[in-house]
């Protein structure tokens, strides 16, 4: 992302917040001539402790002058949660400060990574890296989702499965909560490497490949390390429910694990072991 999609990016995140607050959740009246949803700019200036002149600037995405602590009034201001808030203070200062080449190549999996998802055998994990693409995963994932071997690699990026694959597109009951969880993490790493280009092209690619995608990203959400309820169709193993725990994998590579644990109390687990049976009993007999 250069200077001009960085502050880009910024301008369209803080219309987006503003427009998502309700004067009355501010102690503000709402009044009967609003003509756009949420709260205007002078208000935002006003709960910030800022010009109206400086905040209108910056959400216009000007070049202009930025501090931390200023920043951190206007994520008050706004309601911002501690994702949301370090995606703006990341788009906000200087772009120098910020990590992020162009160049990317995606981390192999580490033998001891590997080993501990192969151990996960009844919790669906998939490994991916800064872009989302599909660098490893288990059996069980296999199972759940898509069998990723069958994809070519340069392919398998999950938030690109997720609008082009119609087994993917069913699989959750909330198709779009579970789409909105991916794109918000998606985000995090598109304000995190600033200077990746990459970002920018897949969006604009995935903006005119999928208008699901338009909307969906246009809701501005953030988050680096969502935990989530899942409520998945499976074709052949029915109703399974999930909770999904994303986590950054230690060291300096740039892998994240998404891991996928039956609900307590839910039959999901059964299912998944009643399906690991019959493949072990199948790959035993050839």
């Amino acid at each position: 992302m250069n200077s001009e999609g960085r502050l880009h990016a910024l301008s369209e995140f803080l219309k987006t917040k503003r427009s998502m607050l309700r004067p009355e959740s501010v102690g503000m009246p709402s009044g009967s001539r609003r003509r756009t949803p949420g709260l205007r700019r002078e208000e935002v200036a006003q709960l910030a402790g800022v010009s109206l002149t400086w905040y209108t600037w910056l959400e216009q995405g000007r070049d202009i002058r930025v501090s931390p602590s200023v920043l951190n009034s206007v994520a008050k201001a706004l309601q911002l949660n501690e994702d949301e808030r370090k995606y703006m203070l990341t788009l906000a200062m200087d772009p120098d400060a910020e990590q992020g080449e162009s160049d990317h190549a995606s981390p192999a999996v580490p033998a001891s990574l590997k080993y501990i998802i192969d151990e996960l055998r009844h919790c669906p994990v998939i490994v991916s890296d800064r872009r989302c693409g599909i660098v490893g995963w288990n059996d069980a994932a296999a199972y759940v989702f898509l069998d990723f071997a069958e994809i070519p690699a340069l392919e398998r990026n999950m938030v690109k499965l997720l609008f082009a694959r119609k087994e993917l597109r069913r699989l959750a009951a909330n198709w779009e909560h579970f789409a909105g969880g991916f794109l918000a993490m998606f985000r995090a790493y598109y304000g995190q490497y600033v200077k990746d280009e990459w970002y920018e092209q897949f969006i604009n690619e995935m903006k005119e490949s999928y208008p699901d995608f338009t909307r969906l990203w246009e809701q501005g959400g953030v988050s680096y390390a969502p935990e989530v309820s899942l409520e998945f169709r499976h074709a052949q193993a029915g109703k399974m429910l999930f909770r999904l725990t994303s986590m950054q994998a230690q060291g300096g590579s740039e892998l994240r694990c998404s891991i996928y644990t039956p609900a307590p109390g839910s039959s999901t687990e059964t299912k998944l072991r009643q399906w690991l049976a019959r493949k072990e009993s199948h790959d035993s007999d050839e």
